[in-house]
C-alpha cells in the first residue's frame, strides 16, 4: 500500500538532435496533425519542442549523442487506426502491420528521425477497459 496513487501519464519524452526542430514539425504537426504547445523560456532555450493531439502530448527534447530508439516506444492509442496507416504511408512513412497483442489491432512506425512509435486501437474501435499487464516486443 503506498500514500499516493499514480493518474495518468503527463506526457512523453523522445530524444532528436539538435536543430531537428522543423523536421519534428513536420512529422508530428504536418503529417500527424498535433498542434505544437508553447515550452516555457526556461526549457525552450534548450532547443526540442512539444505537441499534443486528443489526449497525448509528446515532448522531443535535444540529445547530444542523439540516437533513434528502436526498441523503446511510446504506444498511442489512436481511433480510425487504418486512416492513421494511410496518413503515414501516404506521407512516405511505411507502417508495420504487428497482430500480436490479443484484442488490439496496432502497427509500428518511425518518426522522420527513426524513432519508434506504437500505434493500437482495440479490436471493434472502441476502448473498452481492456487493459494488459506484462511487457511489449
Amino acid at each position: 500500500m503506498t500514500d499516493f496513487t499514480f493518474e495518468r501519464l503527463d506526457h512523453v519524452q523522445l530524444d532528436i538532435p539538435a536543430g531537428a526542430e522543423d523536421e519534428c514539425r513536420a512529422f508530428w504537426s504536418g503529417v500527424l496533425g498535433m498542434t505544437e504547445l508553447a515550452k516555457p523560456p526556461v526549457l525552450a532555450a534548450r532547443g526540442g519542442c512539444w505537441f499534443r493531439g486528443g489526449g497525448v502530448e509528446v515532448h522531443l527534447g535535444v540529445a547530444p549523442d542523439f540516437r533513434p530508439s528502436r526498441k523503446g516506444h511510446p504506444g498511442i492509442l489512436v481511433r480510425s487506426l487504418d486512416a492513421l496507416a494511410d496518413r503515414l504511408a501516404a506521407h512516405g512513412h511505411p507502417v508495420t502491420w504487428d497482430d500480436d497483442l490479443p484484442g488490439h489491432r496496432r502497427f509500428y512506425a518511425d518518426d522522420k528521425l527513426g524513432n519508434r512509435l506504437e500505434f493500437l486501437e482495440p479490436r471493434g474501435g472502441a476502448d473498452r477497459g481492456v487493459r494488459r499487464s506484462g511487457g511489449c516486443p
